[in-house]
């Protein structure tokens, strides 16, 4: 989770430039409309953002660690572990970011070993 964030701040300067040359090509262009311009802006912005996943995914963890020191938490630990996993792929698939996406790779693969784990304790 905390390399995520690391890479984060890079992610979002680098979409920033490219939609900066996006805006410059735009503005200049003699078919400009701004209301739509606007609209894809928006639309960009909240389709890469994810600050969402990120707190969810935070929430998920803590709870899961919560979890294990509960009596018989064994279906509950996957039911969490599916939620995590949901919420790395939205990363993932979010993240527009090669360097990003190898970091949920790992995560991808950390989830599968600790549900593995899940199923010896079930």
């Amino acid at each position: 989770m905390q390399t995520i964030v690391s890479f984060e701040a890079s992610r979002v300067l680098r979409i920033r430039e490219r939609i900066s040359t996006y805006i410059k090509e735009c503005v200049t262009s003699e078919k400009f409309d701004e209301s739509r311009f606007e609209q894809e802006i928006l639309y960009y912005i909240e389709k890469l953002d994810i600050n969402e996943e990120k707190v969810r995914l935070q929430q998920h963890c803590t709870f899961f660690l919560e979890t294990m020191s509960q009596k018989a938490a064994g279906k509950k630990l996957g039911f969490i572990a599916q939620e995590i996993g949901r919420e790395i792929n939205t990363i993932g698939s979010k993240s527009n970011d090669s360097a990003m996406q190898k970091i949920v790779v790992h995560m991808k693969d950390n989830l599968e070993r600790i549900k593995e784990q899940i199923l010896n304790v079930l």
